[in-house]
């Protein structure tokens, strides 16, 4: 069994760049409502935000052995994120191993496990996404696999596929559409600055501006007074 692969499709690094440019929230908006990880999975400082190509691997719960493994493998640039069975109670990944990610150049660590030294990380400033936040340390024991298609936060993540967070969450794009999603998040954000526009004008009412009378209307709405 081959445990670890390391060559896989990566994204161009202009579709990358594009697509930093807009929000989580507006990235699974503009694609169809599709992509978003479990909303459970936060960064440890809302002010972390990363956009790049997903460097998968899947590893045993409360084992942070194939988390090493996959860092040690991983290109400045990817997005390591690891699949541990959304096993709470473990900090799988701290200080250290955020040093080891920073200095080589990547862009984030994501895990639906935990993660602990929280502060520490906070300070280091490397973007590191988890599902919680927990002391308690882990074993080295049980292989799994790098680079192979892992289910977490409810998606189907593959290598190569590109990850954007924020401090709302993460969404994933298939890169094979992701120049498209970066035309439909600018045709959505143009609009909404339009909205935000005619807001500040306050000329015509918010369900006015929101196109929502025919549909209140059609709904019974009733309003009193």
């Amino acid at each position: 069994m081959i445990h670890v692969r390391t060559s896989f499709d990566r994204p161009s690094a202009d579709v990358v760049a594009a697509l930093v440019r807009f929000s989580a929230a507006t990235i699974h908006e503009a694609q169809g409502r599709k992509g978003a990880l479990a909303h459970r999975l936060k960064p440890v400082d809302p002010a972390m935000s990363f956009c790049g190509p997903a460097f998968t691997a899947e590893a045993q719960a409360g084992d942070n052995i194939m988390v090493q493994v996959a860092i040690s493998y991983a290109r400045p640039g990817d997005v390591v994120i690891v699949a541990a069975s959304e096993f709470e109670q473990a900090g799988s990944f701290g200080d250290v191993l955020a040093t080891a990610c920073q200095s080589k150049g990547l862009a984030a660590f994501v895990t639906d496990s935990g993660v602990r030294d929280s502060a520490d990380l906070r300070e280091l400033g490397f973007p590191v996404f988890s599902g919680s936040v927990c002391i308690e340390g882990t074993v080295k024991e049980t292989l799994g696999t790098v680079n192979r298609p892992i289910s977490i936060g409810g998606q189907i993540v593959r290598p190569g596929d590109i990850l954007r967070g924020d401090a709302d969450g993460i969404v994933v794009v298939d890169p094979r559409e992701a120049e498209e999603v970066v035309r439909l998040c600018q045709e959505r954000e143009d609009h909404e600055t339009e909205i935000r526009e005619q807001h500040r004008r306050g000329d015509r009412s918010l369900i006015e501006v929101h196109g929502l009378v025919e549909k209140l209307k059609a709904k019974g709405l009733v309003v009193e007074g």
